[in-house]
């Protein structure tokens, strides 16, 4: 059984898991049959969903994130060195970083 499913991650699943628990409580020997699988198995459906959406958006908030520290570390450097070499790291940055952005 999954931990600590009905928290407020898990919101847009309520319904499922509250079947599910129902299902359950119906007796040791209607779990054992089986007759609670499909909707085990949607339960899993969307908690699988919500996780990807929860990690999307947390790798979707880490770019944007490290594009703002980028900017800022650009614009220490050409502070500290001159536009000249702040413009040669700003090039340089995007390699590292499209190999990053490809995972």
């Amino acid at each position: 059984m999954h931990s600590h499913l009905h928290t407020s991650y898990n919101a847009n699943c309520e319904e499922i898991m509250t079947a599910l628990d129902e299902c359950h409580a119906k007796g040791f020997l209607h779990k054992v049959i089986g007759s609670c699988n499909d909707i085990k198995r949607d339960v899993n459906k969307c908690l699988s969903a919500e996780r990807y959406e929860r990690a999307k958006r947390n790798r979707d908030d880490a770019r944007s994130n490290r594009r703002r520290v980028e900017e800022i570390w650009a614009k220490e450097r050409e502070l500290d060195q001159g536009p000249a070499a702040a413009t040669a790291a700003a090039n340089a940055v995007p390699a590292a970083t499209t190999s990053a952005a490809k995972q």
